[in-house]
This record gives structure tokens, C-alpha cells and sequence, in this order.
């Protein structure tokens, strides 16, 4: 009885399709989507990054290092970073993580936060800066 159900499904070339197997066809095209949207995205900023990394130019690394780019190695792989004057420091050239871009600062919030005390501190008294 059961084979001869399948095959008059068969026969009759309908293939039933449940709304679950609907759904989760639906949710893997969007992850399919959203990963290629992403990687695009990353590729884009690793592009941009790529265009700032001139010698010259501040630079922080993924470990938190300042400094300034002073030549980049395409052959090694490498980057010449200027940590302190007469100091210069030589890294791969992904540890590179952004480029430093000076921001304007508002000279009131400046001043406000340099009148300030500290918590903790009584006005007057030097502080310990050991």
C-alpha cells in the first residue's frame, strides 16, 4: 500500500514541500547573502586602510603601540614603525592595525576637564604621581 502511494506521487509529479524545509532554505540564503555582504565590506576597509599606510603617517598596532610609519617592506612583509625619535621598531605589516587621525578637540571640554579634580583628591594638595 505504501509503495503504491509514492509512486502515484511520483507519477503525478507532485512533491509536497513542507513549510519547515521552506523556512530553513529561506534562513541559509540569507546567511549565504549577509557572509558575502560582510566579506565585501571587509575587503573594502582593508583597501582603505591599505591607501592611508603611507610613510609618514601615525599608526597604532594590534598590541597598542604608537608610533610613526617610516617604510614599508612589500618583499618581507614588514613595517618600520618610529616609536620614539632615534627608535625604530620593526614589525609585520598585519600587526598594523589603523591609521591615527588627529580629531579636533573642543577647547571649552579641554578646559573644563583641566579644572576639574581628580575623585579622591583634595584641591591644594600635590598629587603622587608615583
Amino acid at each position: 500500500m505504501l509503495f503504491t502511494q509514492t509512486t502515484a506521487n511520483a507519477q503525478s509529479g507532485a512533491f509536497p514541500i513542507d513549510p519547515l524545509t521552506l523556512i530553513m532554505l529561506v534562513v541559509l540564503a540569507a546567511m549565504i547573502f549577509f557572509m558575502f555582504r560582510s566579506n565585501k565590506k571587509r575587503k573594502e576597509q582593508q583597501a582603505q586602510l591599505q591607501d592611508k599606510m603611507v610613510p609618514g603617517a601615525e599608526v597604532m598596532t594590534n598590541f597598542g603601540l604608537f608610533g610613526e610609519l617610516v617604510s614599508i617592506d612589500e618583499e618581507k612583509n614588514e613595517a618600520f614603525v618610529e616609536i620614539a625619535p632615534g627608535t625604530i621598531v620593526r614589525v609585520h605589516r598585519q600587526v598594523l592595525a589603523r591609521v591615527v587621525e588627529d580629531e579636533p578637540v573642543d577647547e571649552a571640554e579641554e578646559a573644563a576637564a583641566a579644572d576639574a579634580p581628580d575623585a579622591g583628591e583634595q584641591p591644594g594638595e600635590p598629587r603622587d604621581r608615583a
